[in-house]
């Protein structure tokens, strides 16, 4: 992998993208791809394509394009991917039961391995073969399983403490599903997915319905 060029975030969420329409292809049976077919699924500019995967080295024939198993194979391993990365999960409701059970169907090698909350109706509730952990236990946890990632869904008001119980357990990436701003230290990195502010942000873009009545003038 080239080291002389800092990747920009952008190059990098837009890698998982690219992994996702090769690993469709793959179980398609199509061996390979071009930028251009590659562009026409993600609706990008195969230009740009071209341009985020040579920041990583030369993995396309011109001519011929992308070898779909070979390009799978070296994503993977940049996204690290190739080897175990296990994830904590921290809040055993709704959504963080959901992501457990995806979590047993997925196919790669990131995966929640242990469960916590601070309910105690939660706390010894099975979710698929993982026991729901007191957060006394997430330290210990975190190093004795050697976890890297955190998830965190639980309610905004809480979301803060279990940021702070995470990096100081040692955690170095945090996905927020919180609607919370999180303040951690520089050694942590955290993404947020949260659904209320992308919904709300999406409602900007649908089409101008005809002026309401409420803004219309009467004479």
């Amino acid at each position: 992998m080239k080291q002389q060029t800092k990747i920009s975030e952008a190059v990098v969420r837009r890698l998982p993208l690219y992994l996702q329409a090769l690993n469709e292809l793959s179980r398609g049976e199509v061996q390979t791809v071009s930028s251009q077919a590659l562009g026409r699924k993600l609706d990008l500019n195969p230009a740009q394509i071209r341009k985020d995967l040579a920041y990583f080295g030369e993995f396309g024939r011109k001519g011929i394009g992308y070898d779909v198993s070979y390009l799978i194979s070296k994503i993977r391993h940049i996204l690290k991917l190739d080897r175990g990365i296990n994830v904590a999960l921290v809040g055993a409701g709704n959504l963080g039961q959901a992501l457990c059970n995806y979590n047993r169907y997925s196919r790669d090698n990131m995966k929640i391995v242990a469960v916590f909350d601070d309910h105690p109706d939660k706390i010894g509730m099975h979710i698929n073969t993982m026991r729901v952990q007191p957060m006394e236990e997430l330290k210990a946890t975190v190093e004795a399983l050697q976890i890297r990632i955190g998830i965190i869904t639980v309610p905004a008001a809480a979301a803060q403490k279990v940021a702070d119980q995470l990096a100081d357990a040692g955690i170095e990436g945090i996905l927020n599903f919180a609607p919370a701003i999180l303040k951690v230290p520089p050694s942590v990195r955290v993404h947020h997915a949260d659904f209320t502010t992308e919904l709300l942000s999406l409602a900007y873009y649908l089409e101008k319905d005809a002026d309401h009545d409420d803004d219309k003038v009467v004479d």
